[in-house]
């Protein structure tokens, strides 16, 4: 569904001034989002998971769920601490072009929106076949895509209603406020100064890297640099990449919520 949107006045579109990064600047920001997801993964979680009750994988899950929904939280806070400090405001105007959360707009016929928004679905279903593709080996208990398999996760979440919403909160911070915002909306706009042409190259190449909560995921997400980061660059809207990686998640809420009920 096309996001309900009020076009930017020509004044306040030219006004907002997006400074391109550097290259120390660029890693310093990949770091503040990776480091925390790797620590929230390896270290916090398992620290916490005797503190969960049930038998098996149930408490790294429950661990997992809380430890990485916090990591993605600050993915958020880190990206409105930037845009506010780089704008001096977080007004939805403002916001909203700092963070080209716009509509896709055709760089050759200069058209906003509309059938533009039909490429979510190919994109979509090519991220779905780098889902698919083998992984490198990994701890089953920390792939959440084996974990929801298990016959003992799926008891767990039978009418527990409040973890299913705990996942959803997940699913939200990660494909639209945390990896998708900070990556595609905060990041991708100012890599052009450092890495030119190849800025989307480079930005698939970091969000690849980012995922040390998850390492065996790094190669098949590499993929995404064509899914994701190109068209968000091509279309100048941080939105298409969003649709494109929610996606997934929308068919992982719709195939929990049949655990769930």
């Amino acid at each position: 569904m096309e996001p309900i949107e009020t076009p930017a006045s020509p004044e306040t579109a030219a006004s907002v001034e997006i400074p391109q990064y550097s290259l120390l600047k660029t890693l310093a920001v990949w770091a503040a989002a990776a480091l925390p997801m790797g620590a929230a993964a390896w270290l916090v979680a398992p620290a916490l998971e005797d503190q969960f009750g049930g038998e098996g994988d149930v408490p790294i899950l429950k661990a997992l769920l809380i430890c990485l929904t916090v990591g993605l939280i600050w993915q958020f806070v880190l990206v409105v601490i930037l845009v506010r400090r780089e704008q001096g405001t977080l007004r939805w105007p403002v916001a909203r072009e700092a963070l080209w959360l716009r509509s896709p707009r055709s760089p050759t016929t200069g058209r906003v929106g509309g059938w533009l928004w039909l490429l979510v679905i190919p994109l979509a279903l090519g991220t779905a076949l780098e889902g698919a593709l083998p992984t490198p080996g990994h701890p089953e208990n920390h792939e959440f895509g084996d974990l929801i398999s298990m016959d003992a996760v799926q008891d767990f979440l039978s009418g527990a209603w409040g973890w299913y919403g705990l996942i959803l909160v997940l699913f939200l911070f990660n494909t639209v406020l945390g990896e998708e915002l900070l990556f595609r909306g905060l990041l991708l706009p100012r890599m052009n100064g450092t890495f030119g042409r190849g800025d989307w190259v480079a930005n698939g190449v970091l969000f690849s890297a980012y995922h040390l909560h998850e390492p065996w995921r790094a190669p098949a997400t590499l993929l995404d640099m064509f899914f994701i980061a190109y068209p968000t660059k091509r279309y100048r809207s941080a939105w298409l990449g969003i649709a494109v990686h929610s996606a997934q998640s929308v068919v992982f809420a719709i195939i929990l919520l049949t655990y769930v009920v």
